[in-house]
């Protein structure tokens, strides 16, 4: 229920004031996104985590302006891979042969089918499903900032072609998919801070099959 209590509370955040969170809570937040599930446990996206303020600046101007993305704490950019490789789907297959200590013969032809078909498929097509990937951490990172007591704006809101040369991350294989702004609300400027929350009901949401 605690769970629940906050996700009620929170909101997509409009303005912030830009008091500082506190690195526990950050911490907790990015281990939370850390440990989301991914399709073949293959993690493909990384989270670049944002405080100065200079490089908040310049993404303000191509985030619509948003205040949220200057007056925040931290803001994390969701980067998802540009494609899958035959090296990046190794190294999470040999790291989890490692970390366990031994190899597993399904899990060898897991890998091998795996390697047979993401190589193979388009750039586009393999963005768009590790963005996916990233997308679920972003969703616990919101829940985890919610359980913190933590505002956070999910943002789509952006040009990732800027933001990625702001953050030169396609020199890194990357491309942005999503960010998060994470700080605490500023109600007296924030429209949105006392507004009821709205939400489909639950008959219209969730069809149950018995």
């Amino acid at each position: 229920m605690e769970l629940l209590d906050k996700l009620n509370w929170r909101y997509a955040t409009k303005a912030m004031n830009g008091t500082p969170v506190s690195q526990d809570k950050i911490d907790r937040i990015l281990e939370a996104a850390r440990l989301a599930p991914t399709s073949s446990g293959l993690q493909p996206f990384e989270i670049i985590v944002i405080t100065n303020q200079e490089i908040k600046e310049q993404i303000k101007p191509v985030a619509w302006n948003q205040s949220v993305v200057t007056d925040c704490s931290h803001l994390l950019v969701f980067a998802a891979w540009d494609t899958y490789t035959a090296e990046r789907i190794n190294e999470v297959f040999d790291l989890t042969n490692s970390v366990r200590g031994y190899e597993n013969e399904g899990f060898e032809n897991y890998r091998q089918m795996l390697l047979n078909t993401y190589p193979q498929k388009s750039a586009e097509e393999n963005f768009t499903h590790a963005a996916k990937q990233a997308y679920i951490a972003f969703g616990l990172a919101i829940a985890a900032a919610a359980y913190e007591g933590v505002d956070a704006t999910p943002m789509e809101g952006f040009d990732p072609e800027a933001v990625d040369t702001i953050l030169g991350l396609k020199e890194k294989g990357l491309g942005s998919a999503i960010i998060l702004p994470l700080g605490y609300r500023d109600e007296s400027n924030d429209w949105l801070a006392n507004q009821v929350k709205v939400r489909k009901s639950t008959e219209k949401l969730i069809t149950v099959l018995d």
